[in-house]
């Protein structure tokens, strides 16, 4: 039988360009495979609460921190574009909108303000003090605690584009937002491989809620007709049916990352009452911090004693300030301020949210007014489940 000889320089050429397709095959196939997890070098925190539970005092404490790019509630712009809509329905309009910001695309305002835009259209953007500081704004400097006062003096006429510039240059994007009332809505961003999120879910004794949302009635009635879905009409929330939505939302979000959470969820959540923040500030935030990866600056804590030990529980005109006064009356005001019919009803609406969150409730005027009488539980692991409670019992 025949031998064919086939010389060796052509064998060396075939198995060079076998190798060469090989390489070629596997590098585009290698492109359709998921790549190793690695985290987005910006940490990113969603600060998830609901309206007047303390969130923006508790947003203050990562605004001014001089590593973190901070928004308060961008989702604004949603709702009021979008009013005649429900909650429910908005949610994936929000979440788009978060995560966004969250990865400093604020291309996403353009459906929102289509005009052209300076800092000073976007919603409380002088609570931000990495919009007051450079390179957003040059009259202050990053460790410099800033007042919206002296921003929104200083700092307005900056154009809209320092807001993507600034949020570039920072290590962490913070978040608050009261505008999510389910978790699950989350999940998408919660396994974004381009983010890297965590969620503080601060809460707050709807007790105390009501009695701060009383002092802002007008401010909230457009935003209660979208959690009700009234079609943009404004809604007075005499019924405390908004309220019974908030509490709903607190139970679904702690139930879902607590009881059998998925397992992208580890290490990611955090629960805060902001009467334990209040009752021992430095030990609460530096617990969040730790959370979120930051680290508490002397700067820091002497802001943090002096906003916390002012004089009394502030002022209705101050109702959505950041003003120095005594936290912990804030946190307790509510125990003088209502009549208790009005505590009962609360208690009526939210008593799930009251058992799983760890707060007390009272039986008669005598326990409310008693202010010996701690309503604030020792923190503990509650099997309540909102499937099993009826209001009406």
């Amino acid at each position: 039988m025949a031998r064919i000889r086939i010389p060796s320089t052509i064998v060396i050429i075939f198995v060079t360009v076998q190798t060469g397709f090989l390489l070629f095959m596997y590098a585009r196939y290698s492109s359709f495979m998921p790549q190793s997890e690695e985290k987005p070098s910006q940490i990113h925190i969603l600060i998830l609460s609901s309206w007047r539970s303390g969130s923006s005092f508790v947003g203050q404490l990562f605004s001014q921190h001089p590593s973190v790019f901070y928004l308060m509630e961008p989702a604004w712009h949603v709702w009021v574009t979008m009013y005649q809509n429900s909650a429910k329905v908005l949610h994936m309009a929000v979440r788009d909108l978060v995560r966004s910001v969250f990865l400093c695309d604020m291309s996403v305002f353009d459906a929102y303000m289509p005009w052209k835009r300076n800092l000073s259209d976007l919603f409380q953007w002088a609570a931000s003090r990495a919009l007051c500081s450079a390179p957003a704004c040059d009259s202050f400097q990053r460790t410099d605690i800033t007042s919206e006062l002296a921003c929104k003096t200083l700092c307005g006429r900056y154009p809209f584009s320092k807001v993507e510039e600034a949020c570039k240059t920072y290590s962490h994007v913070v978040i608050k937002e009261v505008r999510f009332f389910d978790l699950k809505v989350l999940y998408p961003l919660l396994t974004d491989p381009s983010l890297n999120l965590k969620i503080i879910h601060l809460v707050r004794d709807p007790r105390a809620v009501v009695k701060s949302r009383e002092q802002s009635v007008k401010a909230l009635a457009r935003d209660n007709g979208i959690v009700l879905n009234t079609n943009g009409t404004k809604v007075e929330d005499s019924k405390y049916k908004v309220m019974q939505e908030v509490c709903r939302s607190h139970i679904q979000i702690y139930e879902t990352a607590t009881l059998k959470p998925p397992n992208f969820l580890k290490d990611r959540y955090l629960m805060v009452r902001f009467e334990d923040l209040v009752r021992d500030p430095l030990s609460e935030i530096s617990e969040m911090y730790k959370f979120a990866d930051l680290s508490l600056t002397p700067r820091l804590k002497s802001w943090i004693y002096n906003i916390t030990h002012g004089q009394g529980p502030g002022k209705k005109k101050e109702a959505f300030k950041i003003t120095s006064r005594d936290a912990v009356s804030v946190s307790q005001a509510w125990r003088n301020v209502l009549s208790f019919q009005k505590v009962k009803k609360i208690q009526e609406v939210c008593k799930g949210a009251i058992n799983i969150l760890g707060y007390q409730l009272v039986d008669s005027e005598k326990e409310q007014r008693d202010l010996t009488l701690d309503l604030v539980l020792p923190r503990r692991q509650n099997q309540f489940s909102w499937s099993s409670f009826n209001p009406k019992h």
